[in-house]
């Protein structure tokens, strides 16, 4: 309640789920035949993890959109262009899109750590255990997906234009979902809610571009960052 911005950007992002994660299940199922012992294992759990999230954001995108009809548009377009990737984009390149999300979704977590109680102090304690526990289990698998992709035979260029794509999308999806939401609380032309968003982008900003310009190092391991 003392946050609403910080909710419609966060429903945005669930919006995104029922069509990124089924993708990331996808392209790192067809991995798993090019994968040998711990990792295959580890891949097999990552898909494991990742079907369930989809299915849970599944059923609460329904309330969501349910409540705000007209992010049924924005989740159309999301959906089309995860399955258009699916299918044309290669198993490499998937790949290396799904290493970058997970570097994005750790950088998320962390951003997240470091501003608790500006975000969270005064929220549903349910719902922040929720949101918090997802954050944590994208800590803990952070190095699934990169490992896959360089197990794949990586390729820095790869990852890079990867990367790019995945900072594009998932911004210009979770800005569409937000200004949706905001338009259907009435806080679409309040100076401070945006004032709010550009801070907590800036911020966020500072958390993750570091993080992918070190994962495009070699010698980098996702495992080097702080948990």
């Amino acid at each position: 309640p003392r946050r609403p911005e910080f909710a419609c950007a966060a429903n945005s992002v669930s919006l995104l789920m029922p069509h990124m994660e089924p993708y990331f299940v996808r392209a790192v199922a067809a991995a798993v035949p090019h994968l040998e012992g711990e990792l295959r294992d580890r891949a097999r759990a990552f898909c494991g993890q990742e079907a369930e999230h989809h299915h849970q954001h599944g059923l609460f995108n329904r309330l969501l959109v349910a409540r705000h009809p007209r992010l049924g548009l924005v989740e159309r377009v999301a959906a089309r262009f995860y399955r258009w990737l699916d299918r044309h984009a290669g198993l490499r390149f998937n790949a290396a899109f799904v290493a970058a999300s997970e570097t994005v979704a750790y950088s998320a977590a962390r951003w997240a750590a470091s501003h608790h109680h500006v975000l969270f102090d005064g929220a549903d304690p349910a719902v922040t255990e929720l949101f918090r526990w997802h954050l944590a289990e994208e800590v803990e698998h952070k190095a699934v997906a990169y490992d896959v992709f360089r197990a794949l035979g990586g390729g820095s260029w790869r990852h890079l234009a990867a990367m790019v794509l995945v900072v594009v999308t998932v911004m210009g999806f979770v800005t569409a979902g937000t200004t949706v939401l905001l338009a259907g609380q009435h806080r679409l032309h309040r100076p401070w809610a945006w004032w709010r968003l550009t801070t907590w982008a800036v911020t966020f900003a500072f958390e993750l571009l570091p993080n992918l310009t070190l994962s495009l190092f070699p010698g980098f391991h996702p495992d080097q960052l702080a948990d």
